[in-house]
């Protein structure tokens, strides 16, 4: 099992997975950092777990707009989709409970 260190906000966060995936968590991590700034502004900067949900939500948003665009080849997408929704699901979750709880 490889590790990868994300820094999301300032903060450091160990991620488990997959020998050979580590990149992939990388890029998925880099998009949580890149809308990062707006998920904070979006939540009123009130805490982290609030700004991961409105990360969430854009990654969703973005996961949604590319599944109505017509002409997209659905049957082949699918399961792509579903992978990318899921590997989205489980990093959520690991900094979800890299979050210390007061």
């Amino acid at each position: 099992m490889a590790e990868v260190i994300l820094d999301i906000g300032g903060r450091q966060h160990r991620i488990a997975c997959r020998d050979g995936s580590e990149d992939q968590v990388r890029r998925t991590g880099a998009m949580v950092q890149q809308r990062w700034s707006a998920a904070v502004q979006a939540s009123g900067g009130l805490n982290t777990e609030r700004s991961m949900l409105f990360v969430a939500l854009m990654l969703a948003d973005t996961l949604d707009e590319i599944e109505r665009t017509p002409g997209v080849a659905r049957s082949r997408d699918e399961p792509l989709l579903a992978s990318v929704a899921d590997r989205l699901d489980a990093i959520a979750l690991a900094l979800e409970q890299a979050i210390p709880k007061p």
